[in-house]
């Protein structure tokens, strides 16, 4: 961004990257994020914060901006999805006691976030979300255990797991693979995957789950309309499709594969211990811990890689098996979820366009309506349907 002014005509069109949230979808560019949430009576309730970018320095150098991009993405996602989360719960309550106030808009859905468990918010965020850079502010002790928790069982259900399954195929059939052997590393990646997509088409059941995906998939298709440099409309965003290459699921399918290759080269590396099967495969579970960080740096950056250069063409190619579980993870949106992804994109691009040093208040507030909120977040003059420019963020 510029230093002092107005945005220029290039760095006005930022890349935006957001995540679905419960009955709702945040969105977040380099400068600021928003959270836009409709309440049961068919209000639009919408946070807009500041966000300081977290990439410089160190952590703007390849690989290392990876991990920072992952981590600011994981507490800025949490944070969305208590928020959302402590909404639909305060509307719940008043549901119950009688002082809801009168809809002024439908609203679909029923049913409270209950089902949205520690691990579950946990994954369905990081599978909803896109790996733009991102700043979040610090979490309390509270929520910062709440993620460690959450870290923790995903390490123990798509690290430990799939590991134990192959261990486990291995004594079944007699096949006597040692544990640092590639084939060993492709049976548990094979395991690894099979258990996300698994649990993705599980809870993609749950009524609840099902609504955060029909918002992912708004989310993406309000993205796809900015990023043609079209209206931001309804009637523009429902035509485009639900996919999009910088989608935190095709991150996900893809650190499974670099995971293969990452272990199958280092596995060999690693001491060997003759101390018993169980205990051998716990230790290289332990040893392999340290080298998530770099599994997730190297995905980060062959995901900018094909996001940018493999749009079109047979190199397109790559990007169908991330495609294929976003099948799973998006479902079409109606028009009033794709309200929602489109308000909360002009909420954020409303700060972000915005000259430094006249950034708007940091703001908590409710509009009556769809067309209420587009009409104040509206810059005189509107830069939103530029052309996009080049930057190192992605979606």
């Amino acid at each position: 961004m510029s230093s002092t002014g107005s945005p220029t005509a290039s760095d006005a069109r930022p890349y935006i990257g957001g995540q679905a949230v419960i009955e709702g979808v945040m969105m977040r560019s380099p400068r600021s994020f928003s959270i836009v949430v409709r309440r049961r009576w068919g209000a639009l309730s919408v946070r807009e914060r500041a966000m300081p970018n977290a990439r410089t320095g160190v952590w703007s150098w390849p690989m290392l901006r990876g991990v920072a991009t992952l981590v600011e993405a994981l507490r800025l996602g949490s944070q969305s999805l208590r928020y959302s989360a402590e909404k639909f719960e305060a509307d719940l309550e008043a549901e119950e006691q009688g002082t809801l106030p009168p809809a002024v808009s439908p609203r679909a859905g029923s049913g409270g976030p209950g089902v949205l468990g520690t691990l579950t918010a946990w994954i369905v965020g990081l599978a909803t979300a896109d790996t733009a850079p991102s700043q979040a502010p610090e979490p309390s002790r509270s929520r910062s255990s709440f993620t460690w928790v959450a870290i923790v069982a995903a390490m123990l259900l798509f690290v430990a797991l799939p590991q134990a399954a192959t261990e486990g195929v291995n004594k079944l059939l007699h096949l006597d693979l040692d544990v640092r052997s590639p084939l060993f590393q492709v049976v548990t990646g094979s395991f690894k995957l099979a258990i996300v997509v698994g649990y993705m088409v599980a809870i993609r059941r749950i009524p609840e789950i099902r609504r955060v995906f029909q918002y992912h998939g708004a989310e993406h298709k309000a993205i796809a309309t900015y990023e043609a440099g079209e209206e931001l409309t309804v009637a523009n965003a429902r035509t485009k499709s639900r996919l999009h290459p910088r989608c935190g699921t095709t991150f996900l399918v893809m650190v499974v594969f670099v995971s293969i290759l990452v272990f199958t080269a280092i596995g060999p590396l690693l001491p060997r211990m003759e101390v018993g099967k169980v205990a051998e495969n716990v230790i290289f579970f332990l040893m392999k811990l340290p080298f998530l960080p770099v599994i997730a740096a190297i995905t980060y950056e062959i995901q900018r890689l094909t996001a940018r250069y493999c749009l079109t063409g047979p190199l397109r190619a790559t990007l169908y098996p991330g495609f294929a579980v976003q099948g799973i993870t998006t479902i079409e949106p109606d028009d009033s979820q794709l309200e929602i992804a489109l308000a909360s994109l002009r909420a954020t691009l409303w700060r972000e366009q915005a000259p430094t040093g006249q950034e708007p208040p940091e703001v908590d507030t409710t509009f009556g309506t769809f067309d209420e909120l587009m009409k104040a977040r509206q810059h005189a003059q509107d830069r939103s349907f530029a052309p996009v420019g080049e930057s190192d963020a992605t979606a």
